[in-house]
């Protein structure tokens, strides 16, 4: 089993996202996933700077641990071809560390560059497809042209190229982008603990590497970790269908103003008592994936990093199915 450390660019500035990597590397993670966005999920939370300016700094200061975007959108904010070459220098500058996590976007940080946002399900997933092809076909060096439905390439080289392309996982929440994933990408990227999600990807062809994200939140008590999800990560509970939808911060705030502290224990491992975090991170374990994301929402990250080496980090790379699950 991978584990994972989420820099939650939403949440913290430049300077604190490249600090926590570093720090993150420190405690024994194999690998950081970083979020894409242009707008935080809620004012409060305060952030979002470039994620591929960040993913260059943390390249050049770090030596082992992975990089992985969670997730890029490639269709309307940002062209293929320009992840293309920003995931090919990240890819050189890591020295081969960098996976490229790719999603069909939320309304959130892709209605900005007046472009509009699709309002239907299929139509994200066939711009993603594009977009993959896209990023498949530069990878291959070369001049390169596509004509799609919705996306075109004219005529484009992108002349650094790694020895070895990164792989490409692709963000599912059902069975269409399961498929997606199986048959466009190199990877699966889930947000919820679903066999199914496992299952289609699977039944697809897909055999790469599985990604999922553990909402966890460490404090010292159970009472400041529920806090601090209510006060800036409680946006998670609205479900993919508001998330993917909403336009800004305050329609999140709106949204989600009608969370519980219980709505929160339900869905976050809280506190200082090392079992639940085994027990949530087991769920993801056996449905199927192999590389666990720890989203810490908790007030202290210095906190949940130590925490993690002296108590998380053997149990949770130790986590294999559960018989009774398989």
């Amino acid at each position: 089993m991978k584990i994972g450390y989420k820099l939650a660019t939403e949440a913290f500035g430049p300077e604190e996202i490249v600090r926590q990597a570093i720090l993150a590397e420190a405690a024994g993670f194999d690998f950081v996933e970083i979020s894409d966005h242009f707008h935080p999920w809620l004012d409060d939370q305060g952030h979002s700077p470039f994620t591929w300016t960040l993913l260059g700094a943390i390249a050049v200061r770090t030596d082992r641990v992975g990089l992985v975007t969670g997730v890029t959108c490639p269709t309307v904010r940002y062209h293929p071809a320009i992840i293309a070459q920003a995931a090919a220098t990240t890819a050189l500058l890591s020295g081969g560390r960098f996976t490229l996590g790719v999603g069909s976007g939320e309304r959130l940080n892709e209605h900005v560059v007046g472009r509009g946002f699709p309002d239907t399900v299929r139509v994200r997933h066939e711009m993603l497809r594009e977009a993959v092809e896209i990023i498949h076909l530069l990878w291959r060096g070369g001049y390169r042209s596509y004509e799609g439905r919705h996306l075109r390439l004219e005529d484009a080289r992108i002349f650094d190229l790694p020895a070895e392309p990164p792989l490409i996982a692709v963000a599912a929440s059902g069975q269409p982008s399961a498929e997606l994933a199986a048959e466009a990408g190199d990877g699966l990227f889930a947000t919820e603990a679903k066999p199914e999600i496992v299952r289609y990807y699977q039944a697809a062809g897909g055999s790469g590497p599985r990604y999922a994200e553990v909402p966890v939140a460490w404090a010292p008590d159970e009472e400041a970790a529920v806090q601090a999800v209510l006060a800036t990560a409680r946006w998670a509970l609205t479900g993919w269908k508001v998330m993917s939808e909403l336009p800004n911060p305050v329609n999140f705030d709106a949204a989600s103003a009608t969370v519980r502290a219980e709505d929160v224990l339900d869905a976050f491992a809280c506190g200082p008592d090392p079992d639940r975090y085994v027990a949530a991170a087991q769920r993801y374990a056996d449905v199927g994936f192999d590389h666990l994301v720890m989203q810490n929402a908790g007030p202290d990250p210095d906190g949940f990093l130590d925490f993690y080496r002296s108590e998380l980090a053997d149990r949770l790379r130790a986590l294999t199915p559960m018989e009774a699950a398989v």
